[in-house]
């Protein structure tokens, strides 16, 4: 294949008056035209090649960018569901503290007035006691009284 210093330093023999020789001028044409065809050929299939590899890439970047989006959105909705299962979870132990509270309060509602069933019970036989003592008392009185008749 001849390089463009190749066309360029190509010198024809001159024939008569000064004239190229035809034949070679033909000659050399015909590879130059070759050649060219060649490398034209190769050209528009190197374009051809360039297009096709840069809608790839316009292919590809499209891709990255759509899994760029996706992975921001990834990591946007796993904030998004911490946030609320960590709402859920302070939800969860107010409840729980809430109703421990109440329950707590339930059990000391339900002491005092155990307590106060006690001390009722309590005072109730200091009274039967109280009562039984005396009719023991009147009782034995009775006794000694019949004693002395």
């Amino acid at each position: 294949m001849y390089t463009p210093l190749d066309i360029e330093n190509k010198k024809f023999s001159k024939k008569m008056m000064n004239g190229y020789d035809v034949e070679e001028v033909d000659d050399f044409l015909d590879q130059l035209t070759v050649d060219y065809g060649k490398m034209y050929k190769e050209s528009s299939e190197l374009k051809k090649k360039i297009e096709e590899l840069e809608k790839s890439m316009e292919h590809y970047k499209a891709i990255e960018a759509t899994l760029q989006n996706t992975l921001v959105m990834a990591q946007t909705t796993a904030e998004d569901v911490k946030k609320v299962a960590r709402q859920q979870a302070d939800q969860i132990i107010k409840d729980a503290e809430g109703s421990a509270r109440k329950s707590v309060e339930e059990l000391e509602q339900a002491v005092v007035l155990k307590k106060k069933e006690l001390e009722d019970i309590e005072k109730q036989f200091d009274v039967y006691k109280a009562k039984m003592e005396s009719l023991l008392i009147s009782q034995l009185e009775l006794i000694k009284e019949i004693n002395k008749e």
